[in-house]
């Protein structure tokens, strides 16, 4: 596997032509009466055109606001990528937004993503931040990856995360 960082000319629709986001939902935690709770809802989580559309122009904009984009491939073609933004927020100002973090479908359990978030807090570290701030898919799956990775519910939640993705799971790493 190759990891590189990427730079904003290399982000583009092709990149994403043999990557597949989607991931089968059976059960998701959800916060019931106060308490994390895992309760069966089932979906499919994928990405449309316009999906894909909105995450290149996302991925060129955390590079143009001074963040990272690392991605890993195998035989040239894209198999997971991390990006982290690079604007602290939170009261104290020591938190850092991994802003995405996804293996492709046919590239999953092979420690990728556990390579992937290494160099996601690596770099959020010598940028200056403490905790590392995840808005996660609430899949439990995805939830045993990041508890695998050390991370556990925010101190803080971000408002803009949770208003955007309000079943989503509000994490940090520290760093």
């Amino acid at each position: 596997m190759e990891y590189r960082f990427l730079k904003q000319r290399d982000i583009g629709l092709s990149l994403f032509a043999d990557f597949r986001r989607r991931q089968i939902v059976t059960d998701s935690w959800r916060k019931v009466d106060g308490k994390w709770t895992i309760v069966n809802d089932p979906f499919v989580d994928d990405w449309d055109a316009n999906e894909y559309k909105e995450l290149t122009a996302g991925l060129k904009n955390i590079i143009m606001g001074n963040g990272m984009v690392v991605a890993a491939f195998a035989e040239g073609k894209l198999k997971g990528f991390a990006a982290v933004k690079s604007a602290p927020f939170g009261q104290h100002k020591e938190y850092l937004c991994l802003e995405y973090i996804h293996v492709s479908e046919d590239s999953r359990n092979q420690g990728i993503g556990r390579v992937l978030f290494s160099k996601a807090k690596e770099w959020a570290k010598e940028h200056g931040a403490n905790k590392l701030y995840i808005s996660a898919q609430s899949s439990v799956e995805t939830q045993a990856f990041y508890q695998a990775m050390g991370c556990v519910e925010a101190e803080e939640y971000d408002p803009e995360h949770t208003r955007l993705e309000p079943c989503d799971c509000q994490l940090e790493c520290k760093l």
